[in-house]
């Protein structure tokens, strides 16, 4: 078994812990209250349990550290930040399609330093610190070794939240099909990033996300030997929202068919 960083063994707690919450709820899903942010968009008491859950470990243990949640939004001033998403995929959750995860990232003075991703439903644990590499379970990943884009299986995420985003998006989306192998949307874009970083996947890029739904996979993608920027290349992917990452191969091919399109809007 590879040594986890302090930190790292912290935030796997909380990762599980918010996990056991929502594998109970799972079990009876009709009993579980919804409520509607705004279309498309739900968030379930499953939802803030997970959320206290998570806190709850990670503020006995680090009771200084500043926290940007999801479902309670930001607290605390400090150089550490725990960057949160309790439950990446409500939808899917409520549905009873089992693909979502938990998400908890710590970032230190802006830069990622911590990451976990965690599915419940199929008990896999993914895991970073920065320079140390990415694991599932105890298993060292790296991304995708294939380098041409016609051979290439890319995620994508829907811009469900931000609808004045279709219009783009939808050219991004024929853009590639026209190019890979073929283009899938799971539902969690926290479990992407992660499948991204495993191999599972040789690319990703989505519009209109939130920092806690990224942050965890991005740290989880460069440590697995891969690439992650803004549609402008840029490093702004967590304030700006907008992401594109994969293997260095597929990523130097990804980015410009995106660029482009992004452009024409700007």
């Amino acid at each position: 078994m590879h040594q986890l960083h302090p930190m790292l063994t912290v935030a796997v707690k909380a990762a599980r812990r918010a996990g056991a919450v929502i594998s109970r709820a799972s079990r009876d899903i009709e009993a579980v209250t919804v409520t509607t942010k705004r279309q498309s968009d739900f968030v379930t008491e499953v939802d803030r349990a997970a959320e206290a859950a998570a806190i709850d470990v990670l503020a006995k243990a680090y009771p200084d550290h500043a926290i940007l949640a999801e479902e309670s939004g930001a607290s605390g001033a400090s150089d550490y930040t725990w960057i949160i998403d309790p439950l990446d995929g409500t939808t899917n959750f409520i549905h009873g399609f089992p693909q979502y995860a938990v998400s908890i990232a710590l970032r230190h003075r802006g830069t990622l330093a911590q990451a976990v991703v965690f599915d419940p439903t199929r008990n896999e644990l993914f895991t970073a610190s920065r320079g140390r590499g990415a694991f599932l379970n105890d298993r060292r990943i790296r991304v995708a070794k294939r380098s041409r884009m016609s051979e290439a299986l890319i995620g994508t995420g829907f811009p469900f939240r931000e609808l004045a985003y279709l219009e783009e998006y939808t050219r991004m989306f024929k853009a590639v099909v026209r190019r890979t192998a073929g283009v899938r949307r799971a539902g969690a874009a926290a479990l992407d990033l992660a499948y991204v970083a495993a191999g599972r996947l040789d690319g990703f890029w989505e519009i209109g996300l939130s920092p806690w739904d990224m942050a965890a996979g991005c740290l989880l993608i460069l440590e697995a030997g891969g690439l992650v920027a803004d549609l402008d290349g840029e490093e702004g992917y967590l304030d700006k929202g907008h992401i594109v990452c994969g293997s260095p191969k597929i990523f130097g091919q990804l980015l410009p068919l995106l660029s482009a399109e992004h452009q024409r809007k700007a």
